[in-house]
């Protein structure tokens, strides 16, 4: 019999793709999603790539009546991998409450759940955001958590804070949180992949847009700070990449090989590349030379940031396999599959 695991955010960039590799490997997916940032088209995606449609649960996490009602009709969970909040990082400082109601209650909801209906493992969605600015890099998961710059970073903090001691509590909850740094890229079938309404937040999907001309220009935010050509640091990983260690994690807490009832994990690929460096990728992937203007800091923002993945390599046998030229490609693939079939 199959192993069923819920994955909640199922329609959203990382958790389609978690999905995928979930069904590949042979367990039972669940998705459940407010289509706030996603569409519900995307599972039908998930079929096309793998042959199974995963059953999709639309309603929000915060209601918590409604979990309720999901759990009492979905019985013999396994696991949850949680990756339904908001994300940006810009926007969480102009909407700070609505970040913390619904990155919060969504995720107490869930571990209320948990105990409640018997489910023992959990795998969260949590950022290097946690770790701030660090003062050394590249950053272990030992590095002192700083002061969020971010409500969104903020939200992660505490997200931690709190499966750390719901798993203290109830010794049937076993939780990982795996600390991603910045993913990017799509599936190679160009099927799934990243799709934020409106303007978008984050870096490659800018960069795509900008590239095929639905946006005039691309913004540089900064080119001053104390790195080699003056632009932010981050390191970039390819979805695939992460989608993949979310499935060896449920299997770690499945099989009962978790050294602690909760663990964490950076995600990253351990090289710091700068957005002007992104930008020189894509150009050269994409043979799309991009028009971008240097503006003002954003607020939010830190300088510097790139992983030590040495404790995923050595406890989940996980590291990177694509490199940051192959993500820029799959992320051109998926923005011409979606301009051509109009999806937006």
């Amino acid at each position: 019999m199959k192993k069923k695991i819920i994955v909640t955010g199922g329609t959203g960039y990382i958790g389609s793709h978690t999905a995928v590799e979930l069904l590949q490997e042979g367990f039972e997916v669940i998705l459940i999603d407010n289509l706030y940032n996603s569409e519900a088209v995307v599972a039908e995606r998930i079929g096309e790539i793998t042959g199974i449609v995963p059953k999709l649960e639309v309603f929000d996490l915060c209601d918590k009546e409604k979990l309720d009602k999901f759990f009492k009709k979905n019985k013999d969970i396994t696991a949850m991998i949680h990756f339904a909040a908001y994300k940006a990082v810009g926007e969480s400082v102009n909407k700070p409450l609505e970040y913390y109601r619904n990155n919060l209650v969504s995720l107490m909801n869930l571990l209320d759940a948990m105990k409640k209906f018997s489910i023992g493992s959990f795998v969260f969605s949590s950022s290097c955001t946690v770790y701030g600015q660090p003062e050394k890099l590249p950053v272990t998961e030992d590095a002192p958590v700083q002061p969020a710059i971010s409500p969104y970073g903020n939200t992660k903090q505490i997200g931690e804070e709190i499966i750390r001691d719901a798993a203290m509590v109830n010794q049937n909850i076993k939780a990982i949180s795996l600390r991603y740094f910045n993913p990017i890229g799509a599936h190679p079938s160009a099927l799934i992949g990243e799709l934020p309404r409106g303007v978008p937040e984050n870096l490659v999907p800018f960069i795509t847009q900008t590239a095929y001309g639905l946006r005039d220009e691309l913004k540089v935010f900064g080119n001053d700070y104390d790195t080699p050509d003056g632009s932010c640091i981050r390191d970039y990983l390819h979805v695939v990449d992460l989608a993949r260690a979310h499935v060896i994690a449920v299997k770690r807490l499945i099989e009962n090989k978790n050294r602690n009832n909760y663990e964490v994990f950076n995600l990253g690929t351990g090289i710091g590349v700068s957005v002007l460096e992104a930008i020189s990728s894509f150009e050269r992937v994409s043979g799309v030379k991009l028009k971008y203007k240097i503006t003002g800091r954003r607020g939010g923002d830190i300088e510097k940031i790139w992983a030590d993945p040495s404790l995923a390599n050595r406890e989940l046998g996980w590291k990177t396999e694509s490199s940051l030229d192959e993500a820029m490609k799959t992320a051109w693939e998926w923005e011409k599959y979606i301009r051509m079939k109009k999806l937006t």
